[in-house]
């Protein structure tokens, strides 16, 4: 396992540090920790690689949610805020820690003959691998966990793509398999407890993400997406989440660290209006479930690149990142996929083949699951989804009605970046941010500092982060 980690967890053990990568003492005590150890068993590294996968999904959340204007920095003309160059080395290491601890939980898995542990293993290597992907486009990966190089080289994103697809499809053949040695430890398993037919529908709606994104492409297929559904989530019961803390949801900790006047996760004005009825006339009562109410009884977004407009520091008479959220509370869970999500990949790839009839019952499906999902009143959202706004009946919808609803489905989750590129920004009233340092929306993030530092030779040369990634032309 030494050699494996050595090229990218060495760094990460010292940048990040222990208590940040593990949770709950039960599984993540300092003398368990597989890290420090050469053959750790397979129960100890599904702990930490479920566990990190949650982490690392709200890592890299924490930085697309300003892109699509979920959240707005209370700063003027903050860097992430107005498209700057910026170091994303913490999240870069967490990412490829990850991908290291999940290689090595692959490699022992099949020496052991433990099929499950190698399927599971190789799904949540591929949405790290897609989080790395969608943020930098090339990156290191064939040639980066042999434990032969401190300098691997790049694959190409086309590859990189590829090769998530590949393990996604790997890993549901291997989940799929009844004569695992030895079976998912269901109390390590902080994602799906042991359960191997809901990895086999992760790893579908995993794949139907992938598929989906290529929807500007040649590639995209509406029919290989719908069945890729159709063998996936089919209610909110399915997702995929992470709850397990060493003392709490990151989200709610940026929440309290604001409320101690650590300013953050102050809530976009693009989202507040789009829920708060000024962008389309209709109030949308998740928005009770997402935030609170300001000092002047109100839901009021912040325009990202201007900031706190008012006191030096928060007096709340803007909306923030709340622990009264189901979303976002000490012990609430880190959504990586959805059933609610999934139903909008279905309507959108119902929508693209011409059957709309289909297309809107997954529209009204995924609105009423999210709803559910959230806590939302019946009466509450019944009124909402029976609005004629909401409620304009299959022949009427539009892929602006899908892409507007997918919205608030993903809030905070690093997928509602890559839809906010497939979509090309058009948001109703999304406009850029205030001090922008591009001309035009983001479209990548520069390559972190500490691998240009150690692996110069092979970082790609910068181009502008205006700068579409392949799937995104």
């Amino acid at each position: 396992m030494k050699s494996t980690l050595k090229r990218y967890t060495l760094l990460a053990l010292t940048t990040l540090g222990l208590t940040t990568l593990s949770g709950c003492k039960d599984y993540f005590d300092l003398n368990d920790n597989p890290n420090l150890i050469s053959n750790p068993p397979l129960a100890s590294l599904l702990s930490t690689t479920t566990q990190k996968t949650g982490l690392n999904s709200q890592r890299v959340g924490g930085i697309t949610s300003y892109f699509v204007q979920y959240l707005a920095s209370p700063s003027t003309a903050s860097p992430t805020d107005t498209y700057q160059v910026t170091d994303y080395t913490g999240t870069w290491d967490a990412v490829y820690f990850g991908m290291a601890d999940l290689s090595d939980l692959k490699r022992l898995a099949q020496q052991q003959g433990a099929s499950e542990y190698v399927g599971a293993a190789d799904v949540m290597l591929s949405y790290h691998l897609t989080l790395i992907h969608d943020l930098f486009g090339n990156a290191p990966f064939s040639d980066a966990f042999a434990g032969t190089t401190l300098t691997p080289k790049y694959d190409t994103a086309e590859d990189l793509y590829a090769a998530a697809l590949n393990l996604v499809n790997e890993g549901i053949t291997e989940l799929s398999k009844t004569d695992s040695r030895v079976k998912l430890a269901a109390a390590n398993d902080l994602i799906h407890k042991g359960n191997t037919a809901a990895w086999i529908k992760t790893a579908y709606a995993l794949k139907a993400r992938l598929l989906t994104k290529v929807s500007k492409t040649s590639a995209y297929k509406p029919a290989d997406v719908l069945a890729a559904v159709e063998k996936s989530y089919t209610s909110n019961a399915d997702d995929a989440q992470m709850a397990s803390f060493q003392l709490r949801n990151p989200w709610a900790q940026i929440a309290r660290d604001n409320a101690n006047l650590l300013l953050d996760g102050w809530l976009s004005e693009q989202l507040v209006d789009q829920l708060n009825g000024t962008t389309y006339g209709l109030f949308d009562p998740r928005v009770e479930k997402i935030t609170d109410k300001t000092v002047n009884g109100v839901y009021k977004g912040t325009i990202n690149g201007q900031g706190n407009i008012g006191a030096a520091n928060t007096i709340k008479d803007e909306s923030y990142i709340t622990l009264n959220s189901p979303l976002t509370g000490d012990a609430s869970p880190l959504l990586i996929a959805t059933f609610a999500e999934l139903k909008f990949i279905e309507a959108e790839a119902a929508f693209r083949s011409g059957d709309k009839t289909r297309a809107y019952a997954a529209y009204l499906a995924g609105i009423q699951a999210n709803m559910d999902k959230l806590g939302v009143a019946s009466a509450a959202s019944q009124t909402y989804l029976s609005n004629a706004t909401v409620a304009v009946g299959a022949q009427n919808l539009t892929l602006d009605l899908i892409f507007k609803e997918k919205y608030v489905v993903t809030y905070l989750n690093p997928e509602a970046w890559n839809d906010a590129r497939r979509y090309d920004y058009k948001y109703k009233n999304f406009t850029l941010p205030l001090n922008a340092a591009l001309p035009t929306f983001i479209r990548r993030v520069a390559y972190p500092n500490g691998e240009q530092a150690k692996n110069t030779s092979n970082v790609p040369t910068e181009v502008p982060l205006s700068t579409p990634l392949w799937w995104d032309k």
